[in-house]
């Protein structure tokens, strides 16, 4: 006979020699004593779990089938120990003991009575005791019972996995989705074993109801716990989930405060944001109006609008930079403010400002214009006379040229270097900050011309003296080279306009007396260019000496002072002819 105990701690899944046997051919062998019950029962004390309640069910079992035992005369109910003895004893009447604990285990349900051959490969049965031959029925019955209630904790955890199945179900359903405890994944680890350990602590903490045994006709127990098959299935799993409670929902006052906090977030973020955006963005002030009172303003040259609008914002026109600058950005007319002092008012919106600078009559200066062939002297009183500065600064300012940024290769002399051209002379500029700013004109001409520095006094020179001479653009560059073509054969220029600026005089006309004056500018006595400019050439006299006429003219007179027309002629003769012409001219124009 083959011997196989499982060693399963919970004992749910003990194993012994009849498993798959029938219990009637067990049953038929026992009380031959040749037939070892085996039992999965510990060996220790049970004090809880699925083993304490499954003994308390066989005390039960056998205390109400002893109860329930009819007297010993009555042969149909008479009652087998549970274990019985040796063979040929006799068997006593009376009520039956009750069994050992051993002996109920792994006992199966058997109630027919009947002693079917046993079968080694029957499998139906796996709780299955195998039969002692001549046992009595009732003892069968109470093996059975034992068999039976290790079949009923076996569906009760089986139930049990049911349950938390549904209740991962139910999860799902309600909307809380179900999380892997780290107890299920201890079960899956450590397998079955544990997991009806487990199953064990759940089953004690839950009341037992409606387990009675329930009694054949023959007097044994034949289910123990009949009526609990009602608590299988996922109908009575589910009234079991009911019964744990109501699951907790949500209640109104924690959604309305949750709705509360959250509005006050989104109010929060909203005004902060704002707040934020203004501390980095802040809105730009700007006065109303057009503004009272008055100031004047400087507007330098070169200054951006941005710039300008600092300079506003600082003598308090308008309040801040923003709105002129937004407002001139949009007007390309904004461009065309000039340098110069403005008359503005006292806290004007920044358009108000603007249309200001816009308006012609609002800039405060004194322009003076410098014509061509002007001497020092005549310069300095064009100056004065249309500005508020005296002339005697104006001389004095002349007197020191160095302090004027006279270049040193004009040899201290400042004729020939105010520039003719416009000038806007500004309130509060002085004489020294306006011939600075001639001087400096004239400098920038020259650069702008490409004249070699090496250059500049003798092209000047020359310029001064075409400017003096020539009526006329087309002139110029003639007297140009009739001014060359004599310096390069050392025949004197004998121009009677250095003669005149030599005696301090003006006009074209020179007297015998006057050409006779010894100073290096009278061209008659000295060959060549005098020292310095006898007046302030304009730009085109200055491209004449560059750009001389091709021509070889010695000689040029003008015959017309008032048409400018000029001869020039390349001999003696021609060039007497034409002075007749002169002469007749002065003759028909008395003190021309």
């Amino acid at each position: 006979m083959r011997e196989q105990v499982g060693d399963d701690r919970s004992g749910r899944r003990a194993r012994h020699d009849g498993e798959g046997r029938p219990a009637s051919d067990i049953l038929r062998e026992w009380h031959t004593g040749e037939f070892p019950a085996i039992s999965d029962e510990p060996t220790g004390p049970l004090t809880g779990g699925r083993r304490a309640r499954r003994r308390a069910m066989e005390e039960e079992a056998a205390r109400r089938a002893a109860a329930a035992a009819p007297a010993p005369e009555d042969d149909a109910t008479v009652r087998t120990p549970l274990v019985p003895g040796a063979p040929g004893a006799p068997v006593s009447r009376g009520p039956a003991p009750r069994p050992p604990v051993s002996a109920l285990s792994g006992l199966v349900l058997g109630s027919t009575g009947e002693h079917p051959a046993v079968r080694a490969d029957d499998d139906t049965d796996r709780h299955a005791r195998p039969p002692v031959a001549g046992e009595h029925p009732a003892t069968r019955q109470q093996h059975a019972v034992a068999a039976d209630q290790r079949r009923a904790e076996q569906h009760e955890h089986d139930d049990l996995h049911d349950d938390l199945q549904d209740d991962r179900h139910d999860d799902d359903l309600h909307g809380h989705p179900h999380e892997d405890h780290p107890a299920e994944h201890h079960h899956d680890v450590h397998g079955a074993d544990h997991a009806d350990e487990h199953a064990d602590d759940h089953r004690d903490a839950r009341p037992v109801t409606g387990e009675h045994p329930v009694w054949d006709q023959t007097g044994g127990l034949e289910v123990i716990g009949a009526d609990d098959d009602d608590h299988h299935g996922r109908r009575a799993r589910r009234e079991r989930g009911r019964a744990r409670g109501p699951r907790r929902k949500r209640r109104p006052v924690t959604i309305v405060l949750s709705l509360l906090v959250l509005a006050g977030l989104v109010v929060g973020i909203v005004f902060g944001g704002q707040w934020l955006y203004q501390k980095i963005n802040p809105v730009a002030a700007d006065y109303n109006g057009s503004g009272s009172g008055e100031v004047d303003v400087r507007v330098e040259s070169g200054d951006s609008l941005t710039a300008i609008a600092r300079t506003l914002t600082d003598a308090d026109v308008i309040a801040s930079t923003g709105p002129f600058v937004d407002a001139a950005s949009a007007n390309p007319a904004a461009a065309n403010i000039q340098p110069g002092v403005y008359s503005m008012a006292l806290q004007m919106s920044g358009q108000a400002a603007l249309d200001r600078l816009l308006d012609p009559a609002a800039r405060l200066f004194s322009r003076v214009t410098l014509p061509e062939g002007l001497r020092v002297d005549a310069a300095l009183q064009r100056i004065a006379d249309n500005s508020e500065i005296p002339l005697a600064d104006l001389q004095a300012a002349a007197a020191d040229p160095a302090a004027l940024g006279l270049p040193s290769w004009a040899n201290g002399l400042l004729e020939g270097h105010l520039f003719p051209a416009t000038y806007d002379i500004e309130p509060g500029q002085t004489a020294v900050d306006v011939l600075t700013a001639i001087v400096a004109r004239g400098e920038q001409t020259y650069e702008s011309l490409g004249i070699p520095e090496a250059d500049r006094l003798r092209v000047l020179t020359e310029a001064s003296l075409v400017q003096a001479e020539a009526a006329t653009t087309e002139d110029m560059s003639r007297v140009a080279t009739v001014i060359n073509n004599r310096i390069a054969i050392g025949m004197p220029l004998q121009f009677d306009t250095t003669v005149n600026y030599a005696t301090g005089k003006t006009g074209i006309t020179t007297t015998a007396d006057d050409r006779a004056t010894d100073s290096p500018y009278n061209t008659y006595r000295y060959p060549g260019l005098p020292p310095g400019a006898i007046d302030s050439p304009g730009e085109e006299a200055l491209q004449a000496v560059l750009n001389p006429t091709p021509g070889d003219w010695l000689y040029f007179v003008v015959v017309n002072p008032d048409t400018g027309d000029t001869r020039f002629a390349a001999t003696a003769e021609e060039h007497a002819a034409n002075v007749a012409l002169f002469q007749q001219w002065l003759r028909e124009n008395p003190g021309g």
